[in-house]
């Protein structure tokens, strides 16, 4: 008898090692794209002035914003760049090709003249970079989504997918402690407007560059394998755009979820230096605490999702959010204690994890494997540039205007919208299509 069943338990256990090998492989390959793009967000309260000169800082964080929104643009064309290469040749291919791309932007940031020295030049190179490191991760997305929703088992696809929104936000903490080091540690305040802010892109590029050689040695997902032999491989927009209802269900989805993804992450460090008037350093240790404590909510949400099912997750970001935006940003907006600060992006952050956790294995599961890549990316990005990326700048407008309140309404509004989607929406978890080819 144990010669029969020790040979099962040991592929078992190498199917298992393989599995985790290529997710923590894929996922640090997310985290490193991520980080490279967020390392913008976090350094931009010092290297605004360099790039957009203006005496009024709400501007110069405003120019910035709208540039953070223009990159977002590109994102669809990166969505279905990548998404193609992702379908035709192969996720292992888009996504290494995708960090390259990252590690290029990057160094475009770190060695451009400012302002000062080059003139308009200079905001233009900005704005080249912030393309290219666009069209990356607008690739990224659907095929990194793809790619750890098809190499996971299907009874942990929900824990195992999770952890691609924990790199996402691994990213932004590994910005976070980078520019927590230069401000207590290494630099002072005065060095990091001058010539510090470089030093994080120039870390990026090199962690591209060590992902990329990572990359090239995951294995290619078995499903793909699979679907390559029965089907060939379209990649093309006309093969989307046979699956009309999906691509509508992932933009609905998706359009409430990343403008609450995006206030609570990207502009919160805006939002609390510039309406609640938090000092640099207390901002950053508040923004730095919940991003910590989201991280860990995203792989006990996927484990319940695994569980339970995906909608229930789904409607309950979107009743909560519905219900909670307003008055959570409303006393946030006042508040003068980190604690509080902290308790109420915390609180913000156990109902927006109800998407986050999830939204990418539940996307994969809508479409068959020959056009997953293209599927989940492209109408994703999409949404993304329209709803997500202009968050930030929206809200500046509002706050400029003298109406700062009124983005708290439009994001309740955007959740709400979700909502009406998720509510009609079948359940991914019990009818997939993660096992069909086309």
């Amino acid at each position: 008898m144990s010669q029969v069943t020790a040979p099962s338990e040991h592929i078992d256990l190498a199917d298992m090692r393989r599995r985790i090998r290529a997710i923590l492989i894929g996922s640090l390959g997310n985290l490193v794209e991520w980080y490279d793009f967020y390392a913008y967000t976090a350094f931009a309260l010092y290297f605004a002035p360099a790039f957009f000169p203006n005496s009024d800082p709400i501007v110069q964080q405003l120019n910035a914003a709208v540039l953070f929104a223009a990159t977002f643009l590109v994102r669809p064309l990166g969505g279905w760049l990548f998404g193609w290469l992702a379908d035709k040749y192969g996720r292992r291919l888009s996504l290494t090709i995708s960090v390259l791309c990252m590690c290029f932007g990057s160094l475009i940031i770190a060695v451009t003249p400012t302002y000062a020295t080059i003139g308009f030049a200079a905001p233009v190179m900005l704005a080249i970079a912030r393309v290219i490191e666009g069209l990356s991760l607008g690739g990224e997305y659907g095929a990194s989504a793809t790619y750890l929703s098809e190499v996971a088992d299907p009874k942990h696809r929900g824990f195992y997918s999770s952890f691609q929104y924990v790199t996402l936000i691994g990213g932004q903490l590994t910005a976070i402690i980078v520019l927590l080091l230069m401000q207590k540690v290494f630099l002072t305040e005065d060095q990091l407007k001058d010539w510090g802010w470089r030093i994080p892109f120039v870390i990026g590029a090199m962690l591209a560059i060590f992902t990329a050689v990572m990359r090239r040695e995951m294995h290619e997902t078995e499903a793909f394998l699979e679907a390559k032999k029965t089907v060939a491989p379209s990649g093309s927009l006309k093969g989307l755009l046979a699956y009309p209802r999906e691509i509508l269900l992932v933009v609905g989805l998706t359009a409430g979820g990343t403008a609450a993804f995006y206030t609570f992450t990207t502009y919160m460090q805006t939002f609390l230096r510039q309406t609640s008037k938090f000092g640099p350093l207390e901002t950053t240790w508040i923004v730095f605490a919940t991003l910590v404590f989201a991280a860990v909510l995203q792989p006990l949400y996927g484990w319940i999702s695994d569980r339970i099912g995906r909608k229930p997750l789904l409607l309950w970001f979107g009743i909560v959010g519905s219900i909670a935006t307003v008055p959570l940003l409303t006393l946030l907006q006042s508040t003068k204690s980190d604690f509080m600060a902290f308790l109420l992006i915390a609180g913000a952050w156990v109902f927006v994890a109800g998407y986050t956790s999830i939204n990418a294995v539940v996307k994969a599961e809508l479409f068959p494997t020959s056009i997953r890549a293209l599927g989940v990316g492209v109408p994703y990005a999409l949404t993304v540039s329209i709803f997500g990326g202009t968050a930030p700048a929206i809200a500046l407008t509002f706050k400029q205007m003298g109406h700062e309140e009124w983005f708290y309404y439009y994001l309740a509004g955007m959740i709400f919208l979700s909502l009406l989607v998720y509510a009609t929406m079948r359940d991914t978890k019990h009818q997939s299509r993660m096992n069909q080819h086309s």
